[in-house]
């Protein structure tokens, strides 16, 4: 294909995710109030964590107290569910437009590089849903721990946008944690890194891990910090097991000469085979007498003695005259 042809099929490409990014956040525009086949709608969906509370943590602004959110400006809940629908709308069409990509992508691969890339791509989308769908089920305990704080004094009442700017951030940085173990086994699938690097680094790895929860969760709350910070543990020990299975299938393990001194010899091997072991010395074979030859004498005109020798000076006058 000319350059024109691929940015031509880029265009088709870009065209057909777009429509169905619009067809899903129309449907997700729709189901965030009403919902299909007795389904539950997707703000009740959404909102669950919060209504899970116990009644004197959060305010009811209703006279029979049902469970609602706040909104402070006329248009908040307009675009919270323009939001919320545009989010709905991209997970609903994820299959449209992964495809999108795929079929751009994979006319310049090789067969074995389409199986692996299709792999990954599937993992990787298990791992980032498996991610949000936990940090939703905790949701409601970080909400509690958070919101139970000076409770004698005060009663949180959250906005809409609030609310939802905080779960969405959690399911976010969960679905994107959980990836670094796929990340781990790239890495190691492409020969960078070993099962040796990291075999004696586990505590440093559990601190960096714990570290990187405590400042990556959005509320900050010890539960969110310990779930996730376990989950990633868990997950970087299996990324790490693979890793150690994968170099003992490819013969990668480290040579024992490697892990002696700098000063310090290698041993050689002293069997009868190998360098510096003792071999059998063969008998002396005898050497042949070189042959006598003459030389052959160059003969020589003989110059008799009695004639003087030519004038040749003589000779270059008389040519010249």
């Amino acid at each position: 294909m000319t350059l024109v042809q691929h940015l031509q099929e880029l265009r088709r490409r870009i065209v057909i995710s777009l429509l169905a990014l619009v067809v899903g956040t129309i449907i997700g525009f729709i189901w965030y109030q009403q919902a299909p086949f007795n389904m539950p709608p997707l703000g009740e969906i959404l909102r669950g964590p919060y209504c899970s509370l116990p009644e004197e943590k959060r305010v009811s602004f209703t006279a029979d107290g049902e469970c609602r959110l706040l909104a402070t400006t006329p248009f908040e809940m307009l675009m919270l569910r323009v939001k919320v629908g545009a989010l709905a709308g991209a997970v609903l069409s994820s299959p449209v437009w992964l495809y999108q990509i795929w079929a751009f992508i994979v006319p310049g691969l090789h067969k074995n590089e389409r199986r692996f890339t299709f792999s990954f791509v599937a993992v990787a989308v298990i791992l980032f849903v498996a991610g949000a769908v936990l940090a939703y089920f905790i949701l409601s305990v970080g909400l509690e721990f958070l919101m139970g704080i000076g409770e004698e004094f005060q009663t949180a009442a959250l906005t809409g946008g609030d609310y939802y700017r905080f779960l969405l951030g959690l399911l976010i940085i969960f679905g994107v944690s959980f990836e670094i173990p796929l990340l781990i086994v790239a890495l190691n699938l492409l020969g960078i890194l070993r099962y040796e690097h990291v075999k004696d680094k586990r505590r440093i790895i559990i601190v960096l891990i714990m570290i990187f929860a405590a400042f990556m969760t959005p509320g900050q709350d010890p539960f969110s910090m310990l779930v996730l910070a376990g989950s990633l543990c868990l997950l970087v020990e299996l990324a790490f097991q693979f890793c150690r299975i994968n170099d003992r299938r490819r013969k990668r393990e480290r040579p024992e000469w490697l892990d002696l001194d700098d000063e310090t010899a290698s041993p050689l091997n002293t069997q009868a085979s190998g360098i510096g072991g003792a071999s059998a010395v063969s008998a002396p074979t005898p050497i042949a007498a070189p042959q006598q030859t003459r030389p052959a004498q160059a003969s020589q005109p003989a110059i008799p003695n009695s004639q003087p020798a030519p004038n040749n000076n003589a000779s270059f006058f008389d040519d010249v005259l």
